[in-house]
């Protein structure tokens, strides 16, 4: 059971198991009674009245968030960022639906804001059957933009936090385009959980207008002052195509599943699920190129592990085991981007790959 600063009765907890059970839960049963006594635990507590509303509706949000993305967990999603105030005559607004379009052409589906300005963009231009919103309640906001309302896959949040949970959690690629505080905000938590390897890699892509320079000046930014001043790595950055052209952000994200497909982390050993299998060849060329990133031992060919037989997860798929530095997960991307340019990759898979686990 979850712990508490006070102790949680024994008859409490006997009870729980009770209640879960003539409810009718029989899969994780475990993580229900956690919930449940964890929500016990803040009445134990004595927990002021506030924190308990924020504890509440932050869970209330977090499970209609799942419901709403629960139907559509085989398919890929994008989530696209921008400024609220663009206007539809902007090219960055053209540029946003374009890239939404021909990514929905390819199976994926399209994740905004549900707001205006580029968060319509993008739902134009993926279309009501390919778009999903996560909205904010605003003063100044007051309903979803009128795509995302047509089919009503929209969930609305009274936070900030379990907004940006969403719009992280569901997604294997992102596209920025340049937008104010929020927009840099919602790009620099990614930027973050890349960094720090509490993410999956994915493809992040920061798309300007046509001759556009705002990526261009954070990218100097970084730069001059955060790469110069030792605040990051210097190829910490390298993480991001930085770009205006719709053409070259959609293909750094199709092209980032080109051979890769997924990961898993079965204790201390990550195993990446491909597309097609290395030569031994290549794999001896990707110790001598990434041995770096190792904690011991070597990257292998190997058969799915037994957890992964257990639960049945992407058998069928060609994989490779390692024991990476748990401080240089960060930089798995440079691996996966190796592991997309072998010879032996094939080309772009026709379907749009399946979702990896997550955060």
């Amino acid at each position: 059971m979850a712990g508490s600063s006070t102790q949680i009765p024994q008859a409490v907890t006997d009870g729980i198991r009770t209640l879960i059970a003539d409810a009718g839960i029989e899969t994780n049963q475990d993580l229900i009674a956690r919930i449940l006594a964890t929500g016990i635990g803040l009445g134990l507590d004595d927990t002021d009245r506030l924190d308990l509303k924020i504890a509440s509706a932050a869970l209330t949000e977090m499970r209609a968030a799942f419901s709403l993305f629960a139907p559509f967990r085989g398919i890929p999603k994008v989530t696209i960022f921008g400024s609220a105030r663009t206007r539809p005559d902007d090219e960055q607004y053209r540029a946003a639906a374009a890239a939404a379009h021909a990514l929905a052409e390819r199976g994926w589906m399209v994740v905004t804001g549900a707001g205006p300005g580029i968060m319509q963009a993008a739902a134009e231009g993926a279309g009501p059957d390919h778009s999903l919103g996560v909205s904010i309640r605003l003063p100044f906001e007051e309903k979803p933009n009128a795509v995302i309302m047509k089919n009503s896959r929209n969930v609305a949040m009274k936070y900030f936090f379990t907004r940006k949970l969403m719009l992280v959690k569901e997604s294997q690629a992102f596209i920025c385009v340049p937008g104010g505080f929020g927009t840099l905000d919602e790009m620099f938590e990614l930027l973050t959980l890349q960094q720090t390897g509490k993410a999956d890699p994915t493809p992040i892509v920061l798309l300007d207008r046509p001759g556009g320079t705002f990526w261009a000046g954070l990218e100097r930014f970084v730069d001059e002052q955060l790469i110069a001043g030792g605040f990051v790595s210097p190829d910490d950055f390298d993480r991001v195509l930085v770009t205006d052209s719709v053409d070259a952000a959609v293909g750094d994200i199709t092209g980032f599943y080109r051979n890769y497909d997924s990961l898993r982390w079965v204790g201390k050993r990550l195993v990446l699920r491909l597309h097609a299998a290395p030569t031994p060849q290549e794999i001896d060329d990707l110790n001598d190129r990434f041995g770096d990133l190792l904690a011991e031992g070597r990257i292998e060919a190997t058969a799915p592990l037994k957890a992964e037989v257990r639960d049945n997860d992407r058998l069928d798929l060609p994989r490779l085991v390692m024991t990476p530095n748990r401080f240089k997960v960060g930089s798995l991307y440079r691996l996966i981007r190796a592991l997309n340019e072998l010879p032996s990759a094939a080309g772009e898979p026709e379907t749009a790959p399946v979702p990896s686990p997550g955060l």
